[in-house]
């Protein structure tokens, strides 16, 4: 029996795992970077052992330190969650060695599944249908478009869509350092992209004494950068046939490995109904929770269970009803999903729904590691009545703190394609625009800011909102400069004919608005103000009446949209250099992923701050491009 399982990973899965380790009795060991020290895993654990330093490369992927960690907290099992070292044979090879019970699968399985090239070969043998990889050194315009992936892991890490044959080179370069980064390996292959596929996988588990589940399907096709962003089960509009097809190839690919314990068998299907085998993920998913709430049962448990030697029972329980789940990030989805970093103050979602989180109030979000905050799972006897939940706790969702992808969430949730179950991988290609354009009623919003400002300063003061002195007020939040008066008919305010104040305290407002009642929470930290309501939420950022001098910048500035470390500097750029609009001049990695950064116009660099390893700062000045004198002498005088 187990009694002590180290988790050697962090965040929402570690916590994930705990949680199931709680409910046994299991004592539990959390390991943690330095910029992880504070975040709940860390205080969950019974105990938790420190590993020096900041990256994943110096922290979560140094199985040694990992392995060393477990001896000196006396645990006696290991889970590797998802992601780091989940996949990696040799770590599974080291806790075994080390007199430890892996909770996974055999390393020999792994050793055949992690590798995605060794992986098609092995499925092909066993008459599992797949898309002939394309070699990279040989493709050819006919091969277009071809998607690259890294060999030795996934989350999208690695993954490039390569359109033109001349970015080839440049683009499998760059999926490689994005690989070894994440993974440590570099290794990546090509294959046909598949316009408009779907992504569908079946969960397995399998014990030691033939047994193998085949926990039905699931749709991962909502992607943004080829990583997951709402996920399903089942997998909606699929004929009976081909969930059967899919099913039997899984369970194939298990036993073609003799595979144990937890894992998934991810499949592309085209717009004709064909299936192929992709790649198959030997740990825990990301997107496992769905799974868990259709079945009924706990694949944290039954990975522990399937690691103490237990058999499962020869058919797995049957599936009722439909379950989402909606991936949180602190990301921008309007400026390229850039990743966002802060201090998150404040998230919660409405009672009933299972959050599965990583980060607690206070913590901040770095740049070293994924930008999920957190998972919102929903189950329902329907498909419409899990999606119409979904959205709608996302929309009463508090979250406040760094920008996140939580209003393209709902959006996403309510779009006529994905309700219908018209989905695929082009989803967000196709709508991203109209699902990320501005909100209204951001100026309602910054009205009662201003007014929930006031109430606090009267209350101070020993008085009401209704002796507030009536002569005009101006607030700026944002784009919105609000000025108001409160006189005895009550609320004058520019711009807001139809608008009535109700009620007014420091947390919140009430206004009347075309005749109908509305509340306005408002929460605020420091210049950042918050106003939650039923219809959504706005994000502010209260501004002294003067512009601050120090925010103009010079034209032609490239600023780091995030944190993170520069990677790489375009070959020969240096001062005095021609560029041209959109070239790519400098490389941030943050949150496991890279970013380019293109020069603004074409013109002369006359400044470059940018160099390899370098930590910058969000706004942080990298370099300086000066238009160039003949598109000076273009612009109208």
């Amino acid at each position: 029996m187990i009694q002590s399982v180290l988790v050697a990973n962090r965040g929402e899965i570690a916590c994930r795992v705990f949680r199931t380790c709680r409910d046994l009795g299991i004592f539990t060991v959390a390991v943690y970077s330095d910029p992880d020290a504070p975040l709940p895993h860390v205080r969950e654990a019974d105990a938790a052992v420190r590993l020096p330093g900041a990256t994943p490369a110096e922290t979560y992927l140094r199985g040694d330190l990992v392995v060393k960690a477990a001896l000196a907290a006396g645990a006696d099992a290991v889970h590797p969650g998802y992601g780091f070292l989940s996949e990696s044979a040799d770590f599974a090879r080291a806790v075994l060695d080390a007199g430890l019970t892996w909770i996974g699968p055999p390393p020999a399985a792994i050793e055949a599944m992690a590798s995605k090239t060794r992986a098609k070969q092995l499925m092909a043998a066993a008459g599992v249908p797949l898309l002939a990889p394309v070699d990279p050194a040989k493709a050819t315009d006919a091969d277009l478009p071809l998607l690259l992936k890294a060999a030795a892991g996934g989350g999208g890490r690695g993954m490039r869509v390569v359109r033109e044959l001349k970015a080839l080179s440049e683009e499998v370069e760059a999926a490689s350092a994005e690989a070894r980064s994440a993974f440590g390996d570099g290794e990546v292959f090509a294959e046909p992209y598949v316009e408009r596929g779907r992504h569908v996988e079946v969960q397995i588990m399998a014990d030691a004494h033939g047994t193998v589940w085949a926990l039905g399907t699931r749709d991962c096709s909502l992607q943004r950068r080829h990583q997951k962003v709402i996920e399903e089960a089942p997998a909606p509009g699929l004929p009976e046939t081909l969930r059967t097809r899919l099913r039997t190839a899984a369970v194939t690919a298990a036993r073609a490995v003799s595979y144990r314990g937890a894992g998934t068998v991810e499949f592309l299907v085209d717009a004709s109904g064909r299936a192929y085998f992709l790649e198959m993920n030997t740990r825990l998913q990301v997107e496992h929770p769905v799974t868990e709430a259709v079945f009924g049962v706990d694949l944290v448990a039954l990975q522990l269970q399937v690691a103490e030697g237990a058999a499962l029972p020869a058919e797995p329980p049957g599936p009722s009803g439909h379950a989402v789940e909606a991936r949180l990030y602190a990301e921008d989805p309007a400026g390229g999903w850039t990743p966002q970093t802060g201090v998150l103050h404040h998230l919660s979602l409405p009672d009933g729904i299972r959050l599965d989180r990583g980060y607690g109030d206070g913590d901040t979000i770095g740049v070293h590691y994924d930008a999920m905050l957190a998972k919102a799972i929903v189950h329902a006897p329907t498909r419409a009545a899990a999606v119409r939940t979904l959205a709608r706790a996302l929309e009463l969702a508090r979250v406040h703190g760094p920008k996140t992808n939580r209003d393209l969430l709902v959006r996403s949730l309510r779009h006529p394609d994905f309700t219908s179950g018209r989905v695929d991988t082009g989803f967000y290609d196709r709508h991203l625009d109209a699902l990320t354009e501005p909100r209204a009623g951001e100026a309602h919003a910054a009205l009662a800011a201003a007014l929930a400002d006031a109430a606090g300063r009267a209350s101070r003061f020993g008085g009401g909102w209704r002796n507030l002195p009536s002569q005009p007020q101006t607030k700026r939040y944002g784009d919105h400069e609000i000025r108001y008066r409160l006189t005895r008919d009550g609320l004058l305010a520019e711009g807001f004919p139809d608008v009535r104040l109700e009620a007014a305290e420091p947390g919140r407002v009430r206004l009347e608005i075309d005749g109908v009642a509305r509340d306005f929470h408002v929460t605020r930290y420091g210049d950042q103000v918050y106003v939650d309501t039923a219809t959504g939420s706005y994000a502010l950022t209260a501004h002294p009446r003067f512009t601050d001098p120090s925010e103009l910048v010079a034209p032609g500035s490239l600023l780091a949209p995030m944190p993170g470390v520069v990677v790489k500097v375009a070959d020969g750029l240096a001062e005095g250099a021609r560029v041209t609009a959109g070239q790519p001049l400098i490389w941030l990695e943050a949150m496991k992923m890279t970013h380019p950064i293109a020069a603004p116009a074409s013109g002369t660099l006359t400044a470059l701050h940018a160099a390899p390893g370098r930590q910058v700062e969000v706004g942080a000045l990298l370099a300086v491009v000066q238009d160039a004198p003949e598109a000076q002498e273009d612009q109208p005088s």
